[in-house]
This record gives structure tokens, C-alpha cells and sequence, in this order.
């Protein structure tokens, strides 16, 4: 009996979970609100009706784009919190944030990039939603 091996741009969802996962890295990195607000849309429209990799990878970039939301806003409420932007120590707070909370969003999204180009499901760690 011959196996036929499946390309991973084969996988039923293949081109949604990369979209889900390249718009999240776009969040991040490049425009802010504006991927969220696409990732938010393509949520909406498809998560009841996709297959299985993409309502994965759409659920996985939702989840961990409103943590990452949530903790922009919490360094913020900190700096606010410890005497505002003026103060001396902001810069170093800014910079741990940076060095961090945001490069570990970044690397986790590549990694799930990576997961969605291979045609394979990806949870995020600590922030994505169990299946």
C-alpha cells in the first residue's frame, strides 16, 4: 500500500492559520490595532466554520493578542502608577518590558508561524486557550 504524504499547504485551514499567525506578528510589530482588528474580523467571520488548523491558530493569535493588550496596558498603569513618564526609572521599566514581555510575544508568535507553515496545530504557553 503506497502513503501519499501530505504537503502542509495541503492541510485543510493552512492559509488561515498562517494569515491568523502572520497578522498577530503584524500586531506586534509593525501596526498595532489595525492586524488586531483584522485578526479580530477573520475571528468572527470563520471560527464556527473552519477546519480544525485555522479555528486553532485563529483562537491561539486572539487570545495571546489580548494578553498582549492587557499587558501593554498594565506596564502602563505601573509607570502611571510609580509617578508617571517623567520619572527617572520609566526608561528602565520600558526596556524590561521591551527585553521581556514583548520579545517573548514576538518569539512565541514565530514559533507559531512556524507551527502554521508546517500545516501543525500550536498552543500558546500560559496564555493560549485549551482545545
Amino acid at each position: 500500500m503506497i502513503q501519499t504524504i501530505q504537503e502542509p499547504f495541503q492541510v485543510p485551514g493552512y492559509t488561515l492559520a498562517v494569515l491568523a499567525e502572520s497578522l498577530y506578528l503584524i500586531n506586534l510589530l509593525l501596526l498595532p490595532g489595525l492586524a488586531f482588528i483584522i485578526l479580530l474580523w477573520l475571528y468572527v467571520k470563520y471560527e464556527n466554520h473552519s477546519p480544525p488548523l485555522a479555528s486553532c491558530h485563529l483562537r491561539q493569535t486572539l487570545a495571546a493578542s489580548i494578553w498582549a493588550g492587557l499587558l501593554l496596558i498594565l506596564i502602563n498603569g505601573i509607570i502611571i502608577a510609580m509617578g508617571g513618564y517623567k520619572a527617572p526609572y520609566t526608561g528602565v521599566i520600558v526596556i524590561l518590558y521591551f527585553t521581556t514581555c514583548h520579545s517573548l510575544l514576538v518569539l512565541l508568535g514565530i514559533f507559531g508561524l512556524s507551527k502554521a507553515m508546517a500545516g501543525k496545530l500550536f498552543r500558546y504557553p500560559l496564555m493560549g486557550p485549551i482545545e
